[in-house]
């Protein structure tokens, strides 16, 4: 029998499989689990326990940014540029986000 906090889950989390890297991805805000509100600009953290990852990636996630209005250079997924597949499996969720790596070099 499971126990009730592995059927509801306290905090976000989601297991992750992005080629060639598998890992977790989760959350420390449990508003984001029922609160819409939450889910502005938020953090989330990436882990895959692979050895050349040396720690926990911190990602920063806003949903309501206007993209469009910055310089095309701080676009990673701009056209002709390959983005990151991790970012690609979060706007899964949340389409259209602004996914900033706070100094963490990006997964391809």
């Amino acid at each position: 029998q499971l126990s009730p906090g592995l059927r509801t889950p306290l905090l976000p989390v989601w297991l992750c499989g992005v080629p060639g890297r598998h890992g977790v991805l989760f959350g420390t805000d449990s508003r984001l689990l029922s609160h819409w509100r939450a889910e502005r600009v938020f953090h989330l953290y990436f882990y895959s326990g692979q050895r050349q990852q040396t720690q926990t990636a911190h990602l920063t996630i806003d949903t309501h940014s206007r993209h469009w209005e910055e310089a095309p250079s701080e676009d990673a997924c701009s056209p002709g540029k390959r983005c990151p597949a991790l970012e690609m499996a979060i706007r899964t969720k949340w389409a259209g986000a602004t996914i900033s790596w706070n100094g963490t070099d990006p997964f391809s």
